[in-house]
């Protein structure tokens, strides 16, 4: 099949992904993918034929990406089009799934495994198993919000019962589910614990990247949450050395994601296979609560090969602004300063150097770093060591998504990008 140079894609994976997905496909080179995307965790959370925790679109094929490439993902824009959302911290209803209440649910009345269900009313029993009719959610929202959005002045504000539960009553409509979603709307449960709080919206995608080279929930790719797959007794559990040489760590949550920014993915089967989902209106740093404003978007990505670029993770080159201060390219005084500094003391030689970020991800804080730099020490031919010293002083670490997702940043010497292929990439992006 011929490549194309403008692929959309409207259609969606059931909660999983990995190399049976079939892929659709392929885009060129260069070409651009407009992705229409429904929200992320809570909707496939309260709907239990899910396999996953995600609704990730169908995953597009890149034309001549091979294993040991890398895609290059232009962010161009996001859009938001939902104008309401739910959310809020869940709790697990015990004795509706087997291992992991994401994945392998079930009829607490009837036994169906991954049970077709149906709404009736509102609140949070709405949710009733077709077979039988019992209440079947595997999930709760125990402090949680319904809030309204303004995309264009980009502003959300957080309702009172009467106005979430109007909204609940048309729930699908204000959030704006793609034709082809098959997830049952949060709004349609009505937390209200924090009416009237404002918040700005800064959309970002909390789950992007390239299809793993085994099956597994969309959610579960990335090292915290797929911790939950290692000997798990349904059949997508996978032991340790699975999951690490399998995902592609798609389940980011990292805030900066955001339009302008571009992302470097491993490509770990033919074609790459693009997907996303996910999107937020905003996130801070951690999504501590768990959960965040899971929304319906129309997404704009550019998509370019970079054949060889063997990476063991993402790699993502935020906007300006997003980078770590001590990361962010010099201004044409401080380098004169640092310049006249060298040489009053006989330093003759100064780096020219550029920002890059990893992403690390792992079961805690502590080993998603260490997988960062690891990373970062194996790519850029350095030691450890080394890398944690130039990450200190030049860099910084900062927070994606608790438990387990975090990136690393620091200012790589531009022959090390260069003899990459990275280099002209990263002065762009910089305007270096």
């Amino acid at each position: 099949m011929n490549a194309q140079e403008v692929i959309r894609v409207a259609t969606f994976t059931g909660g999983l992904i990995g190399p049976s997905i079939p892929m659709i496909g392929p885009l060129a080179p260069g070409g651009t993918l407009i992705a229409e995307t429904a929200p992320g965790c809570w909707g496939p959370m309260i709907t239990p034929s899910f396999q996953g925790g995600h609704e990730v679109t169908t995953p597009v094929a890149v034309a001549g990406a091979e294993p040991g490439d890398a895609l290059v993902i232009h962010i161009r824009r996001i859009q938001v089009t939902s104008i309401a959302t739910a959310s809020g911290v869940m709790s697990i209803v015990e004795g509706r799934y087997t291992g992991d209440p994401f994945v392998a649910r079930f009829c607490p009345n009837c036994g169906t495994q991954n049970p077709p269900t149906q709404l009736e009313g509102t609140g949070p029993e709405a949710v009733r198993c077709a077979v039988c009719g019992v209440e079947v959610s595997p999930f709760r929202v125990i402090h949680g919000y319904t809030m309204v959005l303004d995309g264009k002045q980009g502003v959300g504000v957080t309702v009172g019962p009467d106005v979430a539960e109007t909204l609940a009553r048309d729930a699908a409509r204000w959030m704006a589910l793609p034709q082809a979603s098959a997830q049952h709307p949060i709004v349609v449960m009505w937390p209200v614990n924090l009416p009237g709080v404002i918040s700005r919206m800064r959309p970002f995608i909390g789950n992007i990247g390239t299809t793993p080279s085994k099956d597994m929930p969309d959610s579960h790719n990335a090292g915290d949450f797929g911790q939950f797959l290692v000997g798990a007794p349904h059949r997508w559990g996978l032991t340790k050395e699975q999951l690490e040489e399998a995902r592609t760590d798609g389940h980011m949550d990292v805030d900066s994601v955001r339009e302008g920014a571009i992302l470097l993915c491993p490509v770990k089967v033919p074609g790459g296979g693009v997907y996303l989902g996910d999107v937020h209106a905003m996130q801070g740093d951690g999504e501590i609560a768990g959960h965040t404003t899971d929304v319906s978007a129309e997404v704009t990505l550019q998509v370019d090969l970079l054949k060889g670029l063997h990476i063991e993770g993402p790699i993502l080159l935020p906007p300006m602004e997003d980078l770590p201060p001590l990361a962010r390219p010099l201004r044409p005084a401080e380098r004169e300063a640092a310049r006249r500094l060298a040489e009053q003391f006989g330093q003759h030689i100064l780096e020219d150097a550029a920002p890059i970020q990893m992403v690390g991800s792992g079961a805690n804080l502590n080993e998603a770093t260490d997988n960062g730099v690891q990373r970062l020490a194996r790519l850029l031919s350095m030691s450890p060591a080394e890398v944690l010293n130039r990450v200190t002083i030049s860099g910084g670490v900062e927070i994606g998504r608790l438990p387990g997702i975090v990136t690393v940043t620091m200012m790589v010497p531009l022959e090390k990008l260069a003899a990459l292929g990275l280099a002209d990439l990263v002065r762009r992006q910089y305007n270096l």
